[in-house]
């Protein structure tokens, strides 16, 4: 079996480009975003400056050849002091590169990151009929902390959000 090789880093200024179009990929679906029709490079600008580094990054994965095939971002939480220690991390692969396990791969790097970015909470914010991302965070131990029932109107279907959640422990 051949094991692919992924090399992952924090995304640069000029990987902005190939985000976009990877989340902008994951649209028409309904199943992953709640953005109705595709964003910019220009209106995600201010997003992407919000990460750092050492507390919230965004993280590409690139590909044998090159290409960015995925990316994570950790995102503050609520904004607020007390929630410091928490992040929300959104999951984007690109469509030619879906069930290959880079999702498993991006959930594993971050569970392992979070002592050096002093995370004790990760959150998934996943719509109820996205299985495959339920799946995916539950097979890491992320467990359901919360429902908001049909809160979200995608193409006339009110949808649920669920909320997963992980403690990370860090002794």
């Amino acid at each position: 079996m051949n094991i692919p090789l992924y090399n992952i880093h924090e995304a640069m200024q000029e990987d902005l480009q190939r985000i976009v179009e990877i989340y902008n990929s994951t649209i028409e679906s309904r199943t992953v975003t709640a953005d109705l029709e595709p964003v910019t490079a220009e209106s995600r600008q201010a997003w992407f400056d919000a990460h750092t580094p050492e507390k919230h990054p965004i993280w590409v994965v690139r590909m044998e050849d090159g290409e960015i095939g995925a990316w994570m971002s950790f995102q503050s939480f609520y904004g607020r002091p007390a929630y410091q220690a928490t992040a929300e991390i959104s999951i984007y692969i690109a469509e030619e590169q879906r069930a290959k396990g880079l999702g498993s791969f991006l959930v594993e790097r971050a569970i392992a990151e979070c002592p050096r970015l002093g995370l004790t909470t990760l959150l998934g914010f996943v719509f109820g009929h996205n299985e495959p991302s339920l799946r995916l965070l539950r097979k890491y131990g992320f467990m359901q902390y919360g429902l908001l029932p049909r809160v979200a109107t995608l193409d006339d279907i009110e949808r649920d959000l669920v909320i997963m959640g992980r403690r990370i422990d860090t002794v």
